[in-house]
């Protein structure tokens, strides 16, 4: 890295590995654990602390804090990580907290767009190609999978998850699991809709989407129990990849889903 990268106010530790043609604006501050993969950008009072790695050409706005330790008032001590990917952005006062319990972490993977003050609790997975819009919030242990869109002011409750390509909306209040390909919105948060415009920006075949529109009716709309709606979506639709992934996404959820 070339020193002419780094901002004379910046403070790096010794210990802390810099990847190559990095950018560390003034003022950021970077602990002795952390490893920042070549080609990330760190605006300006940016911290980044604990056992963090961060991929390749990430992107830091002024003020955002990753990798610190969790707010969870079971932590104990010991080695808890923050796994970040490559080709993220975080922009301004977003947070993302390290793991509580010895040995685990928080993860995320790549090409995610966190906007201002969003934030990731501890033990959180989050996949690839998601934005959480400004002031989204994850509670601890959320998984968020791919192509999930977060709406503004959105609050995920500790343990849910946020199915593929489902979208939240804006000020909505997350207690139960979000199905893959779901529209959840209002406080509690229900499945409204087929997230239609979604799936389609992300190349879902039309056979596929059809398939998932019935699955919804059946779901959603028939007033069945989610085992019989499962069963009957099983027996009367094709065994196509995306509705088999909503079948067991459901089958799975130990909160139940948002219906």
């Amino acid at each position: 890295m070339s020193s002419g990268n780094v901002h004379p106010s910046a403070v790096i530790h010794p210990d802390a590995q810099i990847g190559s043609n990095c950018h560390i604006g003034p003022f950021c501050v970077i602990g002795g654990h952390v490893v920042l993969g070549p080609d990330c950008k760190l605006h300006s009072h940016v911290v980044i602390d604990g056992h963090t790695t961060l991929g390749v050409y990430n992107e830091v706005f002024p003020f955002a804090a990753l990798g610190l330790k969790t707010q969870d008032l079971k932590w104990k001590g010991g080695v808890t990580r923050t796994v970040i990917g490559d080709h993220n952005v975080f922009r301004e006062n977003s947070t993302v907290h390290s793991a509580t319990s010895d040995g685990d972490a928080t993860i995320i993977g790549s090409h995610n767009h966190f906007l201002a003050y969003t934030h990731i609790a501890h033990d959180c997975r989050v996949g690839n190609h998601i934005v959480m819009s400004n002031v989204g919030t994850l509670a601890g242990h959320v998984i968020v999978e791919d192509h999930a869109i977060i709406g503004g002011l959105a609050a995920v409750h500790q343990f849910c998850r946020i199915g593929r390509m489902a979208i939240i909306g804006g000020c909505a209040k997350v207690v139960q699991d979000v199905p893959p390909f779901m529209l959840a919105d209002g406080n509690p948060a229900e499945t409204k809709a087929l997230n239609k415009v979604g799936m389609e920006r992300n190349g879902v075949p039309e056979a596929a989407q059809a398939a998932l529109k019935k699955a919804y009716k059946i779901l959603f709309r028939d007033g069945l129990t989610v085992s019989n709606a499962l069963i009957k979506i099983e027996a009367e639709l094709p065994p196509l990849p995306e509705l088999q992934h909503l079948i067991a996404f459901v089958k799975s959820s130990e909160r139940g889903i948002s219906k």
